[in-house]
């Protein structure tokens, strides 16, 4: 797949159950990072990763049972075979777990994680935005992307250094 550079097409607005389920899924990786920090503080942060993994599998099958039989016209994606590349998901998805799992026991707490964590995340995405990485339409930033990722490292750097200074 090329690359595609868009200039003059605006973003199209995304729908408010978009948001909630962007919100939802914000929610549901600190509920995730909090529980995978309390079981490395009682175990180890690899079986902590492993349980997470295995706890998350078992729901991935049952959910593709639910949906494999509710939707069965739905069992091959429109675009045939994803690309070898799209399977590194789970690695980076299995360093995430271990590595965050480690950190939310720091001195960050879970707060300063989450907060490093987005803006890496965004830091990121404007990347590959940039640079049409893996198949992505290209899309220079604009000014209120780096306006926005500016703020989300000012407020990462207030959330850690701040922290207990009465402020």
């Amino acid at each position: 797949m090329v690359a595609r550079t868009s200039s003059a097409e605006a973003p199209r607005r995304p729908h408010p159950l978009e948001i909630l389920a962007a919100l939802c899924a914000g929610s549901l990786l600190t509920l995730m990072l909090l529980s995978n920090g309390m079981m490395a503080a009682h175990t180890t942060p690899i079986f902590a990763s492993l349980t997470a993994h295995g706890v998350g599998s078992l729901v991935a099958v049952l959910l593709l049972g639910v949906f494999w039989v509710r939707r069965p016209a739905l069992r091959r994606g429109p675009g045939g075979r994803a690309p070898l590349w799209a399977y590194l998901g789970g690695i980076s998805g299995a360093l995430t777990v271990v590595v965050s799992t480690v950190v939310v026991n720091s001195s960050l707490a879970l707060t300063g994680t989450m907060a490093l964590g987005l803006a890496g995340q965004v830091a990121l995405a404007l990347i590959f935005d940039a640079t049409g990485a893996l198949g992505l339409e290209r899309r220079l930033p604009r000014r209120n992307d780096l306006l926005a990722l500016a703020a989300i490292i000012v407020g990462t750097l207030l959330i850690i250094f701040a922290r207990g200074s009465g402020a």
